[in-house]
């Protein structure tokens, strides 16, 4: 397993050493300082020393130099030569060891890796469901909930992470807001392991929930919409597409099933980590929440539901045509359009 994990490592760094110039310095930060007490494996309840970070910052950047011209290495198990993407076939033979791993793209057609602990799969009607522990290779991203193709990845630990990055932001903003709401629902004080990992076990469903949500929206857009958006990377127009999907999926299965579970934590942290893009787009939502806030009552937010569903799927839609009418010259038109129909 160590050369293994090894191998992905090298394609994680090659894949960071081309793509982290494209977070804004806080978020790089941000990443980079989570990234740091992942890779010297630090326990949360250790504070960071800012000059050990810079000192390990100036060393990753030196690396990414080397490497960033590098192209990424299939990788080579039990004597055997894998296509880096060809997870099903990989996984057939991690499973046996107790392992998982995925191969795929992320926002701004950035390559994602990452090789962990294998400690659920399901099969479930038309996709396979992964959920992981430790991680032992990853990227500077570690999107904790991924769909690829048929399957879906649930990586335990990088939600783990994700809300205890969360945790400790809430100290910088004092204000009330769907983070502290979200957190105060748990013990973080007295028990701060025992609300760290009952949150995330609830919060597992939440992603799972997304993802379920992004194949039903898959099936409705068909294949064509990725082969989209991998046209327009590093644009303004990729970024709002994914907020319409994003939107679609959420109407389609995962706000609904957090209404009828009816978890307080799992709505307000559902709001929480709405991007600012999706927000803009789509302020109709915030309003409905709002309105929750005050009245407990989730008739708004239900009737949302339908209405919004329509809308998105619409703009989804539209965006296509322009696309498939201009190509990678459609890019101010699809702004323009999702500019024109927010909700």
């Amino acid at each position: 397993m160590k050369h293994l994990s090894q191998q992905i490592q090298h394609n994680c760094h090659i894949s960071d050493a081309q793509y982290a110039g494209n977070y804004t310095l806080c978020i790089y930060l941000l990443k980079m300082r989570e990234f740091y007490r992942w890779e010297s494996q630090l326990p949360f309840s250790k504070k960071l020393d800012n000059s050990d970070i810079g000192e390990w910052l100036t060393q990753r950047e030196g690396l990414w130099d080397d490497i960033d011209e590098q192209p990424l290495a299939n990788l080579i198990i039990n004597n055997q030569e894998f296509d880096l993407f060809e997870n099903d076939y990989i996984n057939k033979e991690l499973e046996k060891q107790q392992l998982v791993y995925s191969g795929g793209y992320g926002l701004y057609g950035k390559p994602v890796f990452f090789l962990g602990e294998l400690l659920h799969k399901e099969i479930r009607d038309d996709f396979t469901l992964y959920i992981s522990g430790k991680e032992y290779a990853r990227d500077l991203a570690a999107p904790p909930g991924m769909l690829q193709n048929k399957t879906v990845y649930i990586r335990r630990e990088s939600l783990r992470r994700f809300i205890w990055e969360k945790y400790e932001e809430s100290f910088w903003h004092k204000q009330e807001n769907p983070l502290s709401r979200a957190l105060a629902c748990y013990d973080f004080i007295n028990k701060t392991e025992e609300a760290l990992e009952s949150m995330t076990d609830n919060e597992v469903d939440t992603v799972l929930q997304h993802e379920i949500g992004e194949i039903m929206a898959g099936k409705i857009l068909g294949t064509h919409w990725e082969e989209m958006l991998t046209s327009l990377p590093h644009s303004q127009a990729e970024i709002m597409s994914r907020a319409v999907r994003d939107n679609i999926a959420d109407m389609l299965n995962t706000l609904p099933r957090l209404l009828e579970k009816n978890n307080t934590s799992q709505i307000h942290f559902y709001f929480a980590n709405l991007s600012s893009m999706r927000k803009m787009i789509f302020p109709e939502l915030t309003l409905a929440y709002k309105n929750w806030l005050e009245t407990k009552n989730t008739s708004k937010l239900k009737n949302l539901i339908n209405e919004a569903t329509d809308h998105w799927i619409s703009m989804a839609k539209q965006i296509l045509n322009l696309y498939n009418d201009h190509g990678k010259k459609s890019q101010t038109k699809i702004e323009t359009l999702i500019n024109n129909n927010y909700l």
